[in-house]
C-alpha cells in the first residue's frame, strides 16, 4: 500500500506564492518519477510538472518561468514552488507517483487526494 501526503495548498492573492509538498511513502520499491497534475472546475485534469529519478524536468508551457518543481530523494517528497500565481491556476492540484512496487513489477501510478489551491483577490 501507498501513501502520499499533500500539503501547502490555499489561498493566495494575484502575484502571490505558494509551496506544495507531497510526501510518499509505503511499498515503494523504486520510484520512476513524481509529479504534479491540476484540475480546475469543468476541465480536464492536466500535466503541471514532473521530475524523474535523474532529475530530468518537464513543465506545462502554462507555468514555466513561475513554478519549480524540485524533488528531495532521501526523503521520498517532491515539491512545488510557485510564484506569480494567476486566477488562472486556481484548481485541484494532484501529486503523482510513477513507481516499481517490487523487483518485477511493470510499474504503477499512484494519485493523491488533491489539495486545493485558489488565486483570487
Amino acid at each position: 500500500q501507498v501513501q502520499l501526503v499533500e500539503s501547502g495548498g490555499g489561498l493566495v492573492q494575484p502575484g502571490g506564492s505558494l509551496r506544495l509538498s507531497c510526501a510518499a511513502s509505503g511499498s515503494i520499491f523504486r520510484i520512476i518519477a513524481m509529479g504534479w497534475y491540476r484540475q480546475a472546475p469543468g476541465k480536464q485534469r492536466e500535466l503541471v510538472a514532473t521530475i524523474n529519478s535523474g532529475q530530468s524536468i518537464n513543465y506545462a508551457d502554462s507555468v514555466k518561468g513561475r513554478f519549480t518543481i524540485s524533488r528531495d530523494n532521501a526523503k521520498n517528497t517532491v515539491y512545488l514552488q510557485m510564484n506569480s500565481l494567476k486566477p488562472e491556476d486556481t484548481a485541484v492540484y494532484y501529486c503523482t507517483l510513477y513507481y516499481y512496487s517490487d523487483y518485477a513489477s511493470p510499474g504503477d501510478q499512484y494519485w493523491g487526494q488533491g489539495t486545493q489551491v485558489t488565486v483570487s483577490s
